[in-house]
């Protein structure tokens, strides 16, 4: 049932509510009218108690009310086209069978509205939501785990803007603190001809193969620019260590950008870590903190007293030697993002960033400039196991062997080592293939849950691939409506009372399940279940045209079935683009 629709119903039932209501003062609050599907299918279309809800505060038995409500939905002129059938069931639910030609409209809807259906209109006064995601560690090349962190982010904030709320998609950059300078010696020791194994070779070093490119490309004197960055040409000096570590970072902020865009995602914004200390943040945030009296040292310490604000134990801020914890700079950053005007933010982190949630709430909560203690909102993930040639690929950063985003997607298209793709325009085909399989798959299950990202299974063409069995449901819809060769606007017109068989209409009432669905999803920033729901329209799709032949003779009945479909075309075309997928006119 589409949203206008439902309003219309749960006003009727209210006004006939109203209606029975005593007249003499003694008449409890208006009810609140919920519809609900019921858990059988054979007892309606929805299912309401609000009989129930006023039993007790009118004395009435329940059953006897709801009849009357019954009755009073079924003898008044709004229920005319809307609702043919209302029963009473069990101790006083109210059962409603909607008309046909209300589940027909949906087709006219949908066909009228285009690319807009599902969604709601933006509004001036919607706050504006920012959602931070990746926010990779500019030390290596973007991993599966950031891959699965990109899908969820790109498409909660997509979800977001269906919803008519302005969205700021945003990358934080960790590029000060240890892990940096490991990444300038590393850089360096490869520079100066060390290789991993070797004496001389720094303990905590990365690993990677990538080291030895930055190293060499730095010795070659080369220009890398990031995105958002200014050009950073390097020395080639292996002394000077503060160009090396400028030139690294660029290096792969400059890779992470290619990952991303081969991804199909982009950021509004690109913030540095490196500029809070700059600006002076996170020294007037120590600052703020220790003036609200919310610090004590010891042992040569700043400890903040986060067990104040539900943390499990104190955390220090800044260690004896000087250096800030990494939690300091996050509370300096969250700061900057309430007085940017973001009063929801939501951060999309792997599992490991579970511990950080209670620290950074306490430190917001400890500085008293009003933020919420829920601030920030937070989606975690946990990792991604590969599997490929039936057998798991191992994930290990430190020693240079994990899979990368680009792997992946290269894997998930058919490009192999084996099987380079030189041809420009198939390469392109490749990687849009398997750019759609690898975001389709990474958002498919709850972020909280264990994922196997089967290489395999994203190269099948059948079934069992679920992106392909969405896909190819779009394009058999596509087939179908070029073979008819026909004005596709003139099915908005058409006659739609044909729809009437068991299949045509269960797929009527998925299709117009299609924006509630979207609304639930992006309040409860679950985009596994944009996934899900297109997977059942493309199941009910295919059943229905087993079952009801479309380029038939009678022209009312290909028309109206032929609406259906680009109906079904439209709703699958538009649940794809929130995932970011595209949906092929062939396959």
């Amino acid at each position: 049932m589409l949203p206008a629709q439902k309003n219309a119903l749960v006003a009727l039932i209210g006004d006939v509510v109203a209606g029975l209501m005593p007249a003499d003062g003694t008449a409890p609050a208006a009810p609140v009218i919920l519809l609900e599907r019921p858990k059988v299918a054979a007892h309606g279309d929805l299912a309401c108690n609000v009989a129930m809800q006023l039993a007790k505060p009118l004395r009435a038995n329940p059953r006897e009310l709801a009849q009357k409500i019954a009755d009073a939905i079924l003898a008044d002129a709004r229920a005319k086209g809307l609702v043919d059938v209302v029963e009473i069931a069990g101790p006083g639910f109210i059962n409603l069978r909607l008309a046909n030609a209300a589940k027909q409209s949906v087709a006219r809807v949908i066909v009228t509205e285009g690319a807009a259906f599902g969604r709601r209109a933006a509004s001036n006064v919607a706050a504006p939501v920012l959602v931070e995601f990746v926010s990779a560690n500019p030390t290596g090349p973007l991993h599966v785990g950031h891959g699965r962190q990109a899908a969820l982010g790109d498409t909660i904030s997509a979800l977001l803007g269906t919803q008519g709320r302005p969205v700021h998609r945003e990358f934080y950059y960790n590029d000060a603190g240890v892990q940096i300078q490991t990444l300038a010696t590393s850089v360096q020791a490869r520079a100066r001809g060390f290789k991993p194994g070797d004496a001389e070779w720094p303990e905590s070093a990365y690993n990677g193969d990538y080291i030895g490119d930055i190293a060499q490309d730095f010795l070659a004197g080369k220009t890398v620019q990031a995105s958002d960055g200014a050009p950073v040409t390097g020395s080639g000096s292996v002394e000077d260590i503060d160009s090396i570590r400028a030139f690294a970072v660029a290096y792969l902020r400059r890779e992470q950008d290619i990952d991303l865009q081969t991804f199909g995602v982009i950021f509004d914004q690109y913030y540095l870590e490196s500029s809070l200390y700059a600006d002076g943040s996170v020294e007037r945030t120590v600052q703020a903190l220790i003036d609200a009296g919310v610090t004590y040292e010891q042992e040569g310490a700043l400890w903040l007293r986060t067990t104040d604000y539900g943390d499990d134990k104190d955390r220090v801020m800044r260690k004896s030697d000087g250096t800030y914890t990494y939690f300091v700079p996050d509370v300096a950053y969250h700061t900057r993002k309430w007085d940017r005007g973001f009063h929801q933010v939501i951060n999309v982190q792997g599992s490991d960033h579970h511990g950080t949630i209670a620290r950074v709430r306490a430190g917001l909560q400890a500085l008293g400039i009003g933020i919420p203690k829920g601030y920030p909102d937070y989606v975690l993930h946990k990792m991604v196991t590969v599997m490929r040639n039936g057998e798991e690929v191992k994930i290990s950063k430190r020693a240079g062997s994990y899979v990368t985003v680009r792997d992946l997607i290269e894997w998930s298209g058919g490009i192999t080592a084996e099987t380079p793709v030189t041809d420009p325009a198939e390469r392109e085909d490749a990687l849009r293939r398997g750019r759609d399989a690898v975001r389709f798959f990474l958002i498919s299950r709850k972020a909280d849950t264990e994922f196997v990202f089967d290489v395999d299974l994203a190269l099948k063409q059948n079934d069992e691939n679920p992106v392909y069995y969405v896909q190819y449901a779009h394009a058999r819809i596509c087939s179908i409506l070029t073979q008819w060769a026909g004005d596709e606007a003139s099915l908005a017109n058409t006659d739609l009372a044909p729809l009437d068989s068991e299949r045509a209409l269960a797929l009527l009432q998925l299709l117009a399940e299609y924006p509630d669905m979207l609304t639930r999803a992006a309040e409860e920033l679950a985009p596994h279940a944009v996934a899900f729901y297109l997977r059942d329209l493309a199941g009910a799709f295919h059943s229905f045209y087993n079952s009801d032949r479309v380029l038939v003779d009678d022209e009312t009945v290909k028309h109206a079935r032929l609406a259906l479909l680009a109906a079904t075309r439209q709703v699958l075309r538009n649940g794809l683009a929130v995932l970011g997928v595209s949906a092929p006119a062939k396959m």
